[in-house]
């Protein structure tokens, strides 16, 4: 599909996150909202009552928490979506660990485990789609503080995505969450705020920013997991 994406973020920028999802949702056939955390979970409450049957996607590591597969099938039951869980090569995970055992991002770094575990999962949800729409926020992280609503994908050529929530706070989210009473992961109950793999993520102390606690032993400026920035 032929668009001026830049005219379209410029349109949207300072639209409600539920009018930008409609016009996703209006635009794109082979759209997915990308699901993991408390935003995207949002995102399909709000797209349910726009739309049933929404393509929802997620990732399973294989080193997610306990409460995190409890809340996906949460998520299953609750909403009228299609949500597919994609999983890595198992080839390539066992090539990783025989070689470097299971721990090896907190010496090497994660990069290389979450190509493996996310990155290449992700690439294989995207390939039939022409639109994917994510929970991302401007000040979730301080690589996202030039997040546009709208936008040609980074790092996957071709692709539109559609980050809604990209002008709210997590007060704002959680206000949804809480006053339409939208499921979440319990682990957000024990001072969890970003939640990845198991070994990645920490609780985080008052005064944390909530990224703190996602590969807290590395440099701020390098916490992504390379599904939405490529090094």
């Amino acid at each position: 599909m032929t668009m001026d994406i830049e005219k379209l973020d410029e349109e949207l920028e300072s639209k409600e996150p539920q009018e930008i999802l409609k016009r996703a949702i209006e635009l794109f056939d082979r759209i997915a909202i990308s699901f993991s955390g408390a935003e995207d979970v949002v995102l399909i409450d709000m797209a349910s009552k726009i739309k049933e049957g929404m393509e929802v996607f997620t990732l399973d590591t294989g080193r997610l928490h306990p409460e995190t597969y409890d809340f996906i099938d949460i998520v299953r039951d609750r909403y009228p979506v299609k949500l597919k869980v994609y999983f890595p090569d198992y080839s390539e995970v066992e090539s990783l660990v025989d070689k470097k055992g299971l721990f090896s991002f907190y010496a090497d770094g994660h990069e290389e485990c979450c190509g493996i575990r996310k990155v290449e999962p992700l690439e294989r949800a995207l390939k039939d789609l022409d639109c994917w729409v994510t929970g991302q926020r401007k000040d979730s992280n301080v690589t996202r503080k030039d997040l546009p609503v709208v936008q040609r994908d980074p790092a996957h050529e071709g692709k539109v995505k559609f980050n809604p929530l990209a002008n709210w706070s997590l007060k704002q989210v959680w206000d949804y969450i809480h006053r339409e009473n939208v499921p979440y992961n319990k682990l957000h109950e024990r001072g969890f705020v970003s939640i990845g793999c198991a070994p990645c993520t920490r609780a985080i102390t008052p005064g944390e920013h909530e990224r703190a606690g996602r590969w807290w032993w590395e440099d701020a400026t390098k916490r992504e997991c390379g599904i939405h920035l490529r090094k």
